[in-house]
């Protein structure tokens, strides 16, 4: 049933996603939905839960392996999960339950970024009186956030000069 709501949120967007279409897309009948799941809430709770915990537990792995800036840059740059968060976020504009899930999950996630950016900055030798981390960190993600919404949307105009410049900057910074 996760599976089924997942790929119609991403297919066709969060109102596409009801207990009659996610019971037909996994074969059920739609009564089913609602016996696992209370509320169709519950059911974007737990698909939300599902790739959040996922992601925070790739990152982590990651940057136990490679924690540069390059890596930090890399992971926060993949675009993969733009039209989720996208359906999410308009998801949240109705739904005060799926903000404050999203909001936890940012929370949780931007600590862990932030652990990892200020030991890549400490570790090339960076101090945090040059370059925040929290400031660092925030440029980054929220660059990296409208980059991968523009090119939901077909925008692309002046992507690649921006993506050169930050990896000239990690390059001047991390040599």
């Amino acid at each position: 049933m996760l599976d089924a709501a997942e790929q119609l949120l991403l297919e066709e967007g969060y109102a596409a996603v009801t207990s009659r279409r996610v019971g037909a897309r996994a074969g059920l009948k739609p009564q089913l939905v609602h016996y696992y799941f209370r509320t169709m809430d519950d059911l974007f709770l737990e698909v939300f839960r599902r790739r959040a915990d996922e992601n925070l537990a790739h990152f982590e792995r990651t940057v136990a392996a490679d924690n540069s800036l390059r890596t930090l840059w890399r992971l926060n740059a993949d675009p993969r999960g733009a039209a989720f968060m996208t359906e999410f976020v308009a998801l949240a504009n109705h739904r005060k339950s799926i903000r404050t899930e999203i909001a936890r999950y940012a929370e949780r996630s931007r600590a862990a970024q932030l652990r990892a950016l200020t030991a890549a900055l400490e570790a090339g030798g960076i101090a945090p009186e040059q370059f925040p981390p929290i400031a660092v960190l925030l440029l980054m993600t929220g660059l990296t956030q409208v980059l991968s919404l523009e090119r939901v949307l077909g925008v692309t105009a002046g992507h690649d000069a921006t993506a050169e410049f930050v990896q000239s900057v990690i390059d001047r910074l991390e040599p």
